[in-house]
């Protein structure tokens, strides 16, 4: 990674922030489609369930776009990406607003979607350029706090436009937002050059590396965890606790605020030990989970759970990006973008795993228990990571050559953690 650059406090906030307003704008549009569903579904004249292909679209989008954009573009100048990446963003969400049909809508919100990883990807190697090593995970989760105030604002106010306005008005509104955005980056985030010696070989090269491969899978299987409970909290709330369904909302930005405390407070942990952190916050998460049959008992005890299970998955993404960043070696780009190609896997696998537990006739407190298992199997995932390091560590001769290394080893000697990778 660069060296940090040389910017006033206030120069540094401001490319922050409009970093973290592209993240706005991604947020906002992901998940106010789950929001207006009925209402996409009315508009192109087809049922609910088909519509929820719509969300599937888009989510297929970000798990194809983050890894093939990112081995693409390591070599472009990375504020000049962001831009080119923000505008693809742009005209996904313009084609969703003017689809006539259902085909061109599910066409619409995959090229929507592409852009969604390599955009976190590239904006969170930029932010972490821009301070000093120890402040790289503060300077991260800042960028991803804007996917976490989306949940709280942004698709909240979406909702209701769309509503109100029909469900087109939603997505110009998120159209307006990345021309905000394309304006903010091109004026306050500083150049930043692209890698010459990268190629789409190396860039791709870093799947091979077992570490790698071992992170993502905690995100695809210990975040879908979170994923198997937040998909059915609409029947949780009503059919268990009790509540009306006027309370819905009210759950949902428990969640929201939530995360936007836990990407707040991942960003501090990760700084201070990250393999740690991760550690810490996967094993938070699958407790919080195993509690959800608990906690639905009563109103008050399923906001607050629905509240720590926002924040401690929160938590655990932002230490996951970093986790990324730092054992992709000289692929970072795409180890950062990987990230939420395995988070929207998470979000299909978890839907998907707790439909068929409450399928089964186990109620539909089931996806909690359920929940705690996944994040136990990102756990053995993370035990196999710690492992293989310290067997790396015993064995220099087998462990790739790159120049951060040894650094990342004495780093991590101080804190007690695996090493580097």
């Amino acid at each position: 990674m660069s060296a940090p650059s040389e910017l006033s406090r206030g120069r540094l906030a401001a490319a922050v922030v409009a970093l973290a307003l592209g993240g706005f704008a991604i947020g906002t549009t992901e998940f106010v489609t789950m929001g207006l569903l009925p209402e996409v579904a009315e508009g192109v004249g087809i049922d609910i369930p088909t519509a929820g292909h719509v969300i599937s679209l888009y989510a297929l989008g970000v798990v194809v776009g983050a890894p093939v954009i990112a081995a693409l573009g390591t070599r472009l100048p990375r504020r000049g990406l962001l831009i080119g990446l923000m505008v693809a963003f742009l005209v996904g969400n313009a084609l969703t607003a003017l689809a006539p049909g259902y085909g061109s809508l599910l066409a619409a919100r995959f090229v929507a979607g592409l852009p969604h990883g390599a955009y976190f990807g590239v904006a969170s190697l930029v932010a972490a350029s821009l301070v000093a090593p120890h402040l790289r995970g503060r300077a991260v989760s800042s960028v991803m706090l804007g996917l976490a105030v989306a949940n709280v604002a942004g698709v909240p106010a979406a909702t209701w436009l769309g509503q109100q306005l029909g469900w087109r008005s939603a997505y110009w509104a998120v159209v307006v937002i990345a021309a905000l955005t394309i304006a903010a980056v091109a004026t306050a985030v500083p150049a930043s050059p692209g890698d010459p010696d990268a190629t789409v070989r190396t860039e791709l090269g870093a799947l091979r590396r077992p570490q790698v491969v071992l992170t993502l899978l905690v995100g695809v299987v210990g975040f879908g965890g979170m994923f198997a409970v937040y998909s059915y909290v609409a029947p949780l709330v009503t059919d268990v606790t009790g509540m009306s369904r006027d309370s819905i909302p009210l759950v949902l930005l428990a969640f929201g605020l939530g995360g936007v405390v836990g990407t707040a407070l991942g960003g501090r942990l990760a700084d201070l030990a990250l393999f740690r952190s991760l550690v810490g916050a996967n094993i938070a998460t699958g407790v919080l989970l195993a509690l959800i049959p608990l906690a639905a008992r009563t109103p008050v005890t399923v906001v607050v759970a629905i509240f720590l299970v926002g924040a401690g998955a929160s938590t655990l993404v932002v230490c996951l990006q970093m986790r990324l960043m730092e054992v992709a070696g000289e692929a970072q780009m795409l180890g950062a973008a990987l990230n939420h190609s395995a988070l929207n896997a998470a979000n299909a696998l978890g839907a998907w795993a707790g439909g068929l537990v409450i399928a089964a006739g186990y109620g539909y407190t089931s996806p909690g228990l359920l929940g705690a298992g996944l994040a136990a199997a990102g756990l053995v995932a993370l035990t196999a990571s710690a492992v293989l390091r310290r067997r790396e560590l015993r064995l220099p001769e087998a462990r790739p050559e790159h120049p951060s290394h040894a650094a990342q080893d004495a780093r991590a000697a101080q804190v007690g953690e695996p090493a580097g990778r």
